[in-house]
């Protein structure tokens, strides 16, 4: 008995286990410092100078480039100021359909009718096309010349150059390319939700809409907080549907904030303050993301976790 609890000491030791711990996550954690650490922390450096990529002088500049972009006088003021304020005209308005529409599609695919696993399919395929495919191909059918969304409706509609179409166009074109992923992870979750909390509701009486209200929605509360900061991370970094459908117009007003970064920095080789720029728009993202954490997080059981801390603190000082 007594070498059988030593071995079982032994094996129960933290520092061996912490070790191959360590061992296994290695490889991961040499991929993240080489491809996410290392390049974010050169940026930072990149942005504190006067960075031109076709010169060898590279003047330190502190954080001059970060001050201009509060600055009315200084010249990338306005782009950058206007390309954030498009940006969140985009994903103010592209968040609620691409979280409500995908969860109601999912909830109509979760049940069972013929042909359910053709139609998942079908919704996410569009998924799977790249966004330049997406954007040339919604270029020409937006056309309002001879587009072919006008000759279906028979409309006379400027999709491309005039507002607030240009907006309504990238919208749409984003929520029926994109709805497709999220409504796969929001069947995902409704999989995960046991049916007899189902069962046991409807034999209190509740209806659908009550059960939808008290038993889907609280348990896909960890895919909706997934969707939702990821959505909202996807939709601030639109690029390329405005590049390829409307060039940043009309008059660069869906010119986001990525788009000015990007010609900050490769078109007029002013890389640090292209720096300056992305991680101050990352700064923004990261405030958001915090924020929906906080207004999804489940308040009842955060009150429960305070209530057993202040037990636990109540019994240490009665002691």
């Amino acid at each position: 008995m007594s070498t059988a609890s030593a071995a079982r000491r032994r094996q129960g030791r933290p520092g061996g286990s912490a070790l191959v711990g360590y061992l296994f996550m290695a490889p991961y954690l040499l991929l993240f410092g080489t491809f996410v650490v290392l390049p974010a922390g050169y940026g930072i450096w990149i942005s504190l100078h006067d960075w031109d990529f076709t010169l060898l002088n590279r003047p330190f500049l502190g954080a001059t480039n970060y001050a201009d972009l509060f600055d009315p006088a200084s010249i990338q003021f306005e782009p950058f100021w206007n390309g954030m304020g498009n940006t969140l005209i985009f994903t103010v308005a592209s968040v609620p359909f691409l979280v409500a529409i995908p969860l109601a599609l999912a909830l109509l695919l979760h049940s069972k009718f013929p042909g359910r696993t053709f139609f998942r399919a079908l919704y996410f395929a569009p998924y799977v096309l790249g966004v330049a495919v997406i954007g040339i191909m919604w270029r020409y059918l937006l056309d309002g010349n001879f587009g072919l969304v006008n000759a279906i409706f028979g409309t006379d509609i400027q999709w491309t150059t005039e507002q607030p179409w240009a907006w309504i166009g990238l919208v749409g074109v984003t929520v029926w390319w994109t709805m497709g992923f999220n409504a796969i992870i929001y069947l995902a979750g409704l999989g995960d939700i046991p049916d007899h909390l189902y069962e046991a509701a409807a034999l209190d009486g509740a209806g659908g809409w009550q059960r939808f209200l008290n038993v889907t929605l609280p348990g896909l509360r960890p895919v909706l907080i997934f969707i939702l900061v990821t959505t909202v991370l996807a939709s601030a970094n639109m690029f390329g549907q405005s590049y390829m459908i409307t060039q940043g117009g009309p008059t660069e007003s869906t010119k986001t904030a990525i788009m000015v970064i990007t010609e900050t920095g490769f078109s007029q080789n002013r890389a640090g303050q292209a720096a300056a720029m992305s991680y101050l728009l990352a700064l923004a993202l990261a405030l958001v993301s915090l924020l929906n954490f906080w207004l999804m997080r489940d308040r009842d059981a955060a009150r429960e976790a305070r209530a057993q801390r202040r037990a636990r603190r109540a019994g240490r000082s009665a002691r």
